[in-house]
């Protein structure tokens, strides 16, 4: 009998404690959500802003962030369209009805979401100053997610960030490099006769290319992966339609001034 009331105790106790535990560690996650959410925010604000050149250590990332512009366009005609701002890239990708599958899938993504957001950069005086776009694909072992920023003139790259990934530190994990990203700051995505022409190489680039990367040394398979998923991304699959309609509407006088575009 005395056995049977220990053993009855003990459960109790472990189902209390269970009990407890559960709450405590479900009133915790509802506490500190909206603190995750506007940490998660503002790593993602610091990474565009890194991306587009406007951030230093100390920056007043909401001040200054003012100046970006998160619009969506619909990849497959390159038009702005609307969306309410709690609209995810990432969740609309798994969502059938909001993404489609990919035949042609050099950046191994599976699917792809039919609107993507941008990022408009606009410089103290009102105008254009950079796109941001984000790109993601697969590396070695993961998918790698970060943001590409274009000059005025959609030609040149002058920045480049990887915000998530799980490749190899060391080795495919030198996406990271600063000196590695630099080194794309410069470079064009397209030849003279308007062909996509940007690509990491296996090895070192030719001193003085407009268009090609060194490789990384050891993760052969990160840098392919990175190579293709700025080519899709880049292209006619990815932003390009939304590049061209751009591109136009800057020649017209589009984007001058605040408001404007």
């Amino acid at each position: 009998m005395a056995v049977n009331e220990s053993i009855g105790n003990t459960l109790r106790v472990a189902f209390g404690v269970c009990l407890v535990c559960a709450v405590v560690v479900s009133t915790a996650a509802v506490t500190l959500r909206p603190a995750q959410e506007a940490n998660r925010m503002q790593f993602r604000q610091v990474n565009i802003l890194q991306t587009a050149g406007m951030y230093e250590p100390g920056t007043d990332v909401s001040a200054v962030f003012e100046r970006i512009e998160r619009r969506f366009v619909d990849l497959q005609t390159g038009e702005f369209v609307e969306r309410d701002q709690s609209y995810d890239q990432q969740q609309a990708s798994r969502d059938p009805e909001q993404s489609r599958a990919l035949e042609h899938d050099p950046a191994g993504i599976r699917r792809q979401a039919l609107v993507a957001e941008v990022y408009l950069a606009r410089g103290e005086d009102g105008r254009l100053q950079s796109v941001v776009l984000p790109v993601h694909g697969y590396g070695l072992w993961s998918t790698m997610y970060g943001f590409i920023a274009l000059e005025r003139d959609l030609d040149t790259i002058s920045g480049l960030r990887f915000y998530e990934h799980g490749e190899t530190p060391g080795l495919g994990g030198e996406i990271e490099n600063p000196r590695w990203l630099a080194s794309w700051e410069g470079k064009e995505l397209f030849d003279e006769g308007g062909n996509l022409a940007i690509e990491v190489l296996k090895g070192q680039a030719p001193a003085g290319s407009d268009h090609q990367i060194d490789g990384l040394s050891g993760a052969t398979l990160t840098a392919r992966g990175v190579n293709n998923l700025m080519r899709f991304w880049m292209g006619e699959e990815g932003f390009g339609p939304f590049l061209d309609q751009l591109r136009d509407r800057i020649d017209a006088g589009e984007f001058d001034q605040a408001g404007q575009g």
